[in-house]
C-alpha cells in the first residue's frame, strides 16, 4: 500500500522557519519525482517545488526561491521542504506528491497546514 505522510505543519510567526516532511512508503522511492504543492484558502493551488528522481530540486514559484529548499533523503525514504523567513501569504495547506518517472503514476498525501501569523 502507496502512502505519503506528510508532518511539521503547525503555526509559525512571520520569519520563523518550517521544515515538512513527506514520508514515502510502498513504492521505489528512487523511481518517483516528488512534488510540493500548496493551496491557500479560496486560491488555486500551486506547484510549490520537487525534487526530481535524478536527484535535482527545482522550486517553481518565485516568492519562495530564496527561502524555500527542497531536499531528499533516499535512506529514510523523505522529502523535505525547509521553509524559511516566512511570510503571512505562506499560509496554505502543503501537499506533497509522488510521480513516477517512466509511467506517470501519481500518489498524494493527505497535507500539512502552516499558518503564519503573528
Amino acid at each position: 500500500q502507496v502512502q505519503l505522510v506528510e508532518s511539521g505543519g503547525g503555526m509559525v510567526q512571520p520569519g520563523g522557519s518550517r521544515r515538512l516532511s513527506c514520508a514515502a512508503s510502498g513504492i521505489t522511492f528512487v523511481d518517483y519525482a516528488i512534488f510540493w504543492y500548496r493551496q491557500a484558502p479560496e486560491k488555486e493551488r500551486e506547484l510549490v517545488g520537487m525534487f526530481t528522481s535524478a536527484g535535482g530540486s527545482t522550486n517553481f514559484v518565485d516568492s519562495v526561491k530564496d527561502r524555500f529548499a527542497i531536499s531528499r533523503d533516499d535512506a529514510t525514504t523523505t522529502v523535505y521542504l525547509q521553509m524559511n523567513n516566512l511570510k503571512p501569504e505562506d499560509t496554505a495547506m502543503y501537499t506533497c506528491s509522488a510521480r513516477h518517472w517512466l509511467n506517470g503514476n501519481e500518489y498524494w498525501g493527505q497535507g500539512t497546514q502552516v499558518t503564519v501569523s503573528s
